[in-house]
């Protein structure tokens, strides 16, 4: 998948937990760890603006393109 979700790097850098974002947001436990497994296919925009304004970061440093062939 070209996508790389770098969500896990945002929240170490933070010290937090996923549990402690996923209430933050009002997002269940096992929705935000398929979104950290790359196990979905889309995300919301009003989902990532909430995880970008609570961690204080861009939707850039939670999302990297990479090429297939790199990957």
């Amino acid at each position: 998948m070209p996508i790389i979700i770098n969500l896990d790097l945002e929240l170490v850098k933070r010290k937090m937990t996923s549990r402690e974002l996923a209430k933050a947001i009002d997002l269940t436990e096992s929705n935000l760890s398929l979104l950290k497994s790359g196990k979905v296919k889309g995300i919301r925009f009003n989902t990532l603006e909430a995880i970008c304004e609570y961690l204080e970061c861009q939707p850039g440093d939670i999302l990297e393109y990479v090429k297939d062939d790199e990957a």
